[in-house]
């Protein structure tokens, strides 16, 4: 007799729909499911129409950390200062270094609608307090394969542009409806999510637009099936082995090093106040 092995898929451990204010839902942050997700350690889905007065996110701090903002729709001015300014179109991608303090905006060039997804990557010790970095990529130098456009890490035989901080993986993906596509996560990659943007996902269950879902800490395949034309990003990664030590705008993992980003947040908002580009 031949017995046959069938690999079980990872399970879906936790869902959340977050909690909304104005144009933001926040999924995630370092205080709740990113202590369970690191290095993924915040997430937000944004929908502003500059028609109803929301047009800019406000120039604003980060230090220890890196974000990873992905536009959906909407085209935006960014601004930062490393000194870099530009326009990020739908399907481009602003990776943000913040090492030892940085501050940045984005704000929409027109009264089209914009929307997108803002994540935050916990960052090592070695990277932490090192020199801001920020890189734009257009919608055209972000990698495809298959499905699967390759925001951080490596997927199939595309890699992206960007060099991630650790061993992680971030992919946007579209799926037709009643497309079928597996995803076979790196050796290590224990953690595992996905956050829905538009359609309907199943992965074990029925996932719904603007809902978060957490895999199990297991390396299985997981299996999708779109019921619906369906878009999403999802993450895996090797687990981030340091703490998570917050203030508000920042995440370190010690003391010491926080407030030292905080320091060089100060430093830079006290200059952009000389210069009238603060309130």
């Amino acid at each position: 007799m031949t017995s046959h092995i069938v690999a079980q898929q990872r399970a879906v451990t936790h869902r959340t729909k977050g909690s909304t204010h104005g144009p933001i839902t926040r999924l995630m942050s370092p205080g709740d499911l990113g202590e369970r997700l690191k290095p993924f350690i915040f997430l937000d889905i944004f929908s502003m129409n500059a028609s109803r007065g929301q047009s800019s996110f406000g120039m604003h701090p980060h230090s220890g950390i890196a974000t990873v903002t992905f536009m959906t729709e909407g085209e935006v001015a960014y601004e930062d200062t490393t000194g870099a300014t530009g326009v990020l179109l739908a399907g481009g991608l602003e990776w943000m270094r913040a090492g030892n303090g940085v501050w940045h905006d984005a704000t929409l060039i027109s009264k089209s609608f914009m929307q997108g997804f803002q994540l935050w990557v916990a960052l090592p010790p070695s990277l932490e307090n090192a020199p801001a970095l920020s890189t734009y990529l257009a919608p055209s130098q972000v990698p495809q394969s298959g499905p699967a456009r390759v925001l951080l890490g490596r997927y199939g035989d595309v890699q992206s542009l960007i060099e991630a901080p650790s061993d992680m993986n971030y992919l946007a993906v579209n799926l037709k409806d009643g497309e079928h596509w597996r995803y076979s996560p790196p050796s290590g990659h224990t953690v595992a999510w996905l956050a829905v943007n538009a359609g309907h996902l199943d992965a074990g269950g029925l996932i719904s637009p603007g809902e978060l879902a957490i895999f199990d800490e297991t390396e299985q395949h997981i299996d999708f099936v779109a019921h619906g034309d369906c878009s999403f990003v999802m993450g895996s990664a090797v687990k981030h082995p340091h703490d998570l030590v917050t203030g508000h705008y920042s995440v370190h993992t010690s003391e010491t090093a926080l407030a030292q980003g905080e320091s060089e947040i100060q430093r830079i908002g006290a200059r952009l106040r000389q210069q009238g580009r603060l309130n």
